[in-house]
């Protein structure tokens, strides 16, 4: 989706840099997915190596790669010095495999082991990453790519996976910042780095040839960066977004934005000419930054293809039906420079200095942390259209587990995502079928917020 530059200054002026080839894996059997610590060379060569969490010591983990409708087999081995769990962001799962420490599972204690296996029903580019203090165990490195690949493959030269993520770091000794929690962060835009990379790398670079189509997977694993980006030398289309086919491939023509967790999958057509370099650009404070670069030599085709079809349908994608749908309320409050003056934390009545001192700065619903309570209890297959109202001065993330939702506008319908982008002061409406029973988060994904009071969850009975 493109956006001018009055809606980019909206969705990135409250957020804050420089920018490992991806890993296959084939699934049916039950793999180890290893959290530990590591010391990799995540700064460029000839600077110290960092202490990271990492799945399996790869940043990122070990790339998941399957075919719609199989299943994924891991079993999470923890070695880390705390309870840790994994969560399959995006994918329409089970509820009980969601990895959510505290609503699915418990937290998976150190030493031990918990099997995750479930069915993988849609194609598309999704992600997994912990979901126990995510604001730290993310931030440190616990995240990794899972591809569902669809029965035919499309019309493409390579198929790149490209995960996005940044870090704070000490470039002369090497070290991640260790103020994790920090109020600053909590209570303002969220962590975001100084050290930008793309796959564990920055400015990554690819071979390509003229007129090569490629498959460029997205993935927003940052904390909080929202990542504006642009194409350079190549010529492309938006194919999927958060995993999910659109009706109709859109040319990017501009700046696109990517939301912390937020996914897309384009289709581009290498123009620069061999000898030259094709980019993604991160536009970053008016400046283009390399984000990822393709080193074209030679050619590949005489001219270049058309318009490409669209992806195949993944199942159960009709929208709902606005006029049955129940009608519900999300009002996001707090954060530096708000309104809020108190909030309900475990069930009393709070003032906003005695949340900050509890570590909460963020409420929905006027409460902050996730409630014993759900936000709303609904059928399977009752259609639901939620009004998203962002009283802070912050742009949020927001991320519904288990289903996907679209955005509401003038009574028409926008593509079916996981994570929906909300700037500030904004009022947004979504409508989704709720279809998957279970317990299921909705937060704000940029995770500091998630952490300090932008949690809640509900319930399809």
């Amino acid at each position: 989706m493109t956006y001018s530059r009055r809606e980019f200054l909206a969705l990135t002026g409250a957020a804050a840099g420089l920018g490992f080839p991806r890993a296959g894996g084939a699934s049916g059997t039950a793999w180890s997915l290893i959290a530990r610590e590591a010391n990799l060379q995540l700064l460029p060569e000839g600077y110290p190596k960092t202490r990271v969490w990492a799945y399996d010591g790869r940043i990122p983990g070990n790339e998941i790669r399957i075919l719609q409708g199989s299943r994924v087999r891991r079993q999470l081995v923890n070695e880390l010095t705390e309870g840790t769990s994994v969560h399959w962001h995006g994918i329409r799962i089970d509820n009980t495999m969601d990895g959510v420490s505290g609503i699915t599972q418990d937290a998976v204690p150190p030493g031990a082991t918990f099997d995750y296996d479930f069915a993988v029903p849609d194609a598309g580019t999704y992600w997994y990453h912990a979901h126990n203090r995510s604001f730290e165990q993310v931030g440190r490195g616990l995240s990794g790519a899972l591809i569902v690949e669809e029965p035919r493959s499309p019309d493409v030269d390579a198929d790149h996976v490209l995960l996005l993520d940044d870090w704070l770091i000490d470039p002369e000794i090497g070290r991640l910042a260790e103020n994790f929690g920090q109020p600053m962060q909590m209570s303002h835009g969220g962590r975001t780095g100084n050290y930008v990379t793309t796959n564990g790398t920055y400015d990554l670079t690819l071979g390509a040839r003229q007129n090569e189509r490629l498959r460029l997977r997205l993935i927003n694993a940052s904390n909080a960066r929202i990542f504006a980006l642009g194409i350079q030398g190549l010529s492309g289309w938006t194919v999927a977004l958060d995993g999910m086919p659109l009706p109709t491939p859109q040319p990017v023509e501009d700046v696109f934005l990517l939301g912390p967790a937020q996914r897309a999958d384009l289709f581009v057509d290498v123009a620069a000419q061999p000898g030259e370099t094709a980019r993604i650009l991160r536009i970053d404070r008016d400046e283009a930054i390399p984000q990822v670069s393709f080193s074209v030599t030679g050619q590949g085709a005489k001219v270049q293809r058309s318009a490409p079809a669209p992806l195949p349908s993944n199942p159960r994608m009709d929208p709902p039906d606005l006029g049955s749908a129940t009608p519900i309320k999300l009002v996001m409050s707090g954060g530096a420079m708000g309104r809020m003056n108190s909030a309900v934390l475990n069930g009393e009545r709070t003032n906003f200095r005695e949340l900050a001192q509890a570590g909460y700065f963020w409420s929905l619903n006027d409460v902050a942390n996730i409630p014993d309570t759900p936000l709303a209890t609904f059928s399977v297959g009752e259609p639901v259209r939620m009004n998203l109202t962002n009283d802070t001065v912050f742009p949020h993330a927001m991320h519904l587990h288990g289903m996907h939702f679209r955005a509401v506008s003038d009574k028409q319908m926008g593509p079916m995502r996981d994570t929906l982008l909300i700037a500030a002061g904004e009022t947004r409406e979504v409508a989704f079928i709720a279809d998957n029973p279970g317990k299921w988060l909705f937060h704000c994904h940029m995770l500091e917020h998630a952490a300090s009071g932008m949690t809640t969850w509900i319930n399809v009975t």
